[in-house]
């Protein structure tokens, strides 16, 4: 196909695979030159914090983790948190401990899902990861039993692997049974070898040349990589309590989505959070075996190429195997498993690292502890103004493309983020239109 500067393209992908929601892209080209680009998502709300006003705030964990079923253990540890913070608790070392172990199963189970069967086959060409069993089934057998793994966390740590039911606030319903978490020794030693495999397998694919000056936006905490708790930082100098989020940041609406965009109120522009971001900020809590595999891949301190988002994912799902065993080894059960609830008003603020990035929560309560207002602000919606810009810069560097091989960019581009915005955009129509 021959490109001219007058054509005008339409690219159109009924369903994009691989991805939740609904989205569509369109862009206009004046020149050669992209003036404008609008990354529409047509998902409906859903008034999850609606559903929250005047529910008791026990009932809150359960409800916001029906938001995602792939991350549900950020919304049951963010929501728990905000109200332990609101109700004047402090669950102690060992609950919190336990609870880190049930979240190294979730950014196990997702990270792997992600990058092994909904990310990988962007870089090998092939359409879903069934193509990738044909060619290479001990690849997709090592996914398979590393997610099972992740999975099994969950199951033993908070009684079911989707949705946990063993979590309240104040801690845990029941203490996981002492054997039961022994006995994830052996397979997390198996596991810390597939993912090092893992990070070599992705050390070797094709990324696109493409970088942007991002701002990083983590958690973070000196003594470990901040996966349940910390500060709020960024490499542009912010570093806040969780409580002074309202503080830096908002959200706004734009005419053509149906998802809030995540904004700074400095005015600075969009920014990035998620694993390039956790990456950046919190390198030096990495674990010397982790620092090791991500050097060994080519990757600095510092990664600025988003495709390359699938190589930090496998670093940290190694830091996860690592962090999980380790925690596995020094389990003691639980005597009490929770702590005790005494009634008050109050607000409160949790805040964690689902595998695609931070998840805010704020909660007032009144006299009984009922739920007088709420607000949550997911990963992907604070990533949304990035991914626009991310495609602006990717299709301005694309544009030479045939129409099939810059519809395949614009979607590997965009689960470059692993959205979720059900939790995230199915990518239905792409137009490019050339003035």
């Amino acid at each position: 196909m021959t490109i001219t500067e007058s054509a005008t393209r339409t690219i159109k992908v009924d369903a994009l695979a691989r991805v939740e929601g609904e989205g569509a892209l369109t862009v206009r080209v004046k020149g050669g030159v992209i003036k404008d680009v609008r990354f529409r998502i047509f998902e409906p709300p859903r008034f999850f914090e609606a559903l929250l006003q005047g529910r008791m705030y026990s009932d809150a964990p359960d409800i916001t983790a029906r938001i995602c079923g792939i991350c549900p253990v950020a919304y049951l540890m963010g929501a728990s948190q905000a109200m332990e913070k609101a109700l004047g608790v402090d669950v102690g070392d060992a609950i919190r401990r336990t609870r880190r172990l049930m979240y190294c199963g979730e950014w196990i189970e997702s990270h792997v899902l992600h990058a092994y069967l909904l990310h990988a086959p962007d870089f090998l060409g092939m359409e879903d990861a069934l193509q990738i069993a044909k060619v290479h089934p001990d690849v997709v057998e090592r996914a398979l039993q590393l997610k099972k793994l992740g999975n099994r966390i969950l199951e033993v740590v908070g009684g079911r692997a989707i949705h946990p039911v063993n979590t309240k606030v104040g801690g845990f319903y029941k203490a996981p049974r002492k054997a039961e978490v022994r006995e994830l020794i052996a397979p997390l030693k198996q596991a810390v070898d597939d993912s090092l495999a893992t990070v070599k397998l992705f050390a070797g694919l094709d990324f696109p040349d493409y970088e942007y000056d991002y701002t990083f936006v983590a958690l973070h905490h000196d003594e470990d990589y901040a996966i349940e708790r910390g500060r709020l930082i960024s490499n542009r100098g912010l570093d806040i309590p969780v409580s002074a989020f309202e503080e830096h940041f908002d959200e706004e609406h734009v005419r053509h989505s149906n998802a809030l965009h995540g904004v700074l109120k400095d005015g600075s522009g969009p920014y990035l959070v998620g694993p390039l971001a956790r990456y950046a900020l919190n390198y030096a809590q990495l674990s010397p075996l982790a620092k090791q595999a991500a050097a060994e891949a080519g990757l600095g301190t510092i990664v600025r190429n988003p495709f390359k988002s699938i190589i930090v994912r496998a670093v940290e799902t190694l830091y996860a195997c690592e962090e999980a065993l380790k925690l596995a080894e020094a389990y003691e059960e639980l005597d009490p498993p929770s702590t005790p609830i005494e009634i008050r008003a109050g607000r409160g603020h949790g805040c964690t690292e689902a595998p695609r990035g931070i998840c805010w929560h704020r909660y007032d309560v009144d006299a009984e502890a009922r739920i007088r207002s709420a607000r949550i602000v997911p990963p992907t919606a604070q990533n949304q103004k990035q991914i626009e810009r991310d495609l602006w810069g990717v299709v301005q560097a694309n544009l030479h493309l045939p129409d099939e091989q810059l519809k395949w960019r614009c979607e590997q581009a965009i689960r470059n983020y692993d959205p979720c915005i059900s939790c995230a955009t199915h990518f239905l129509k792409l137009t490019v239109e050339r003035e």
